[in-house]
């Protein structure tokens, strides 16, 4: 099925958050102060999944705010284009839409170096109002993806905690990636509480090796799944190294593809995407079977690891055609 007709279809997955431009270093293994020219690609981690999810076969809904401004004008018309439902994009005069510049190693690997001098919380999906949230794509749909990163800002705190209400009233499970980025935060201080607020709503928890061991002091899956007690599943990732997964009491741990790696930025939300992806085609019921649980996690880091190898999140997310290309390859 191709994107179009997948986009006329209602959004079997709600993904609410930032959308943005990442503005990666083009020469590699420099500090920003030593960066002399970038290249803006589209990102932001709810819409990376939104539109990785519509590239595989599952209809996606995209709910963040953006300026009224030409980069927003630009970032909305990209996931319209891939087939991401963008009822539920807000716009605000009050602030643009978000740049994040992103140094990389000679291997890759990114870090985040801020937002041009501009302080965390004047760009425009810190504006998020939680009583624009369009209640119709809750009906239809099956799950609701958040971060953390809305937490960080008044307005977006109140509409995650919305979303949830609205996920629960209308039963959708509840996709929960930490995504940490402390430079997002005004005050880092209150973004712990603010994030085990959000422990009793999760059902599925994807959090990357550093921040498991920060929030629950392991990054076994396992460990966290029985601590949590109320989840059906945990996924910790840590780049190329193996992913712990504990899926309906199912653990184990899963080697990433040998990929050669270009740029990591939105490969983690890719890995997110094609976890999803599968769960809506086999039903998490299936997850009871071993071997099932081992396979839909092979399959997300087939997607993750594709996108590693080109850059841009958005870009290099890669086809169904694609992915099961490379698993029949290993």
């Amino acid at each position: 099925m191709n994107n179009k007709a997948i986009a006329n279809r209602p959004a079997k997955v709600i993904c609410l958050g930032e959308i943005l431009f990442d503005c990666l270093a083009d020469e590699l293994g420099k500090s920003v102060s030593e960066v002399t020219s970038w290249t803006s690609y589209p990102g932001g981690a709810p819409a990376n999944v939104a539109s990785a999810l519509t590239k595989l076969g599952t209809s996606s809904a995209f709910i963040g705010c953006v300026g009224q401004d030409e980069p927003g004008k630009e970032l909305v018309q990209l996931l319209q284009s891939i087939g991401v439902d963008v009822s539920g994009v807000q716009y605000t005069k009050q602030a643009p839409t978000r740049q994040v510049y992103v140094t990389r190693t000679v291997e890759g690997d990114r870090t985040f170096a801020g937002f041009g001098n501009q302080p965390a919380d004047c760009f425009a999906d810190a504006y998020l109002q939680s009583d624009l949230l369009p209640t119709e794509l809750f009906l239809a749909a099956e799950y609701l993806v958040i971060g953390t990163l809305e937490l960080a800002y008044p307005k977006s705190r109140a509409a995650v905690f919305r979303a949830l209400e609205l996920a629960e009233e209308y039963h959708l499970k509840i996709v929960l990636d930490v995504n940490w980025r402390s430079m997002f935060w005004l005050d880092e201080q209150e973004a712990l509480p603010l994030i085990e607020q959000l422990w009793s709503y999760v059902d599925f928890l994807k959090l990357a090796e550093e921040e498991a061991r920060w929030l629950f002091e392991t990054a076994d899956a396992g460990a966290i799944f029985y601590r949590l007690a109320s989840v059906e599943g945990v996924l910790v990732s840590n780049g190329a190294a193996q992913v712990s997964y504990c899926l309906a009491e199912n653990e184990g741990r899963v080697s990433p593809f040998p990929v050669q790696v270009q740029d990591t930025t939105g490969a983690g939300d890719a890995f997110l995407a094609g976890f999803i992806h599968q769960l809506c085609q086999r039903g998490i019921q299936e997850l009871s079977n071993p071997q099932v649980a081992q396979d839909v996690v092979k399959y997300a880091c087939a997607v993750g690891g594709l996108t590693a190898t080109k850059s841009g999140a958005i870009a290099a997310q890669p086809s169904p055609e694609l992915v099961q290309a490379l698993l029949e390859k290993f």
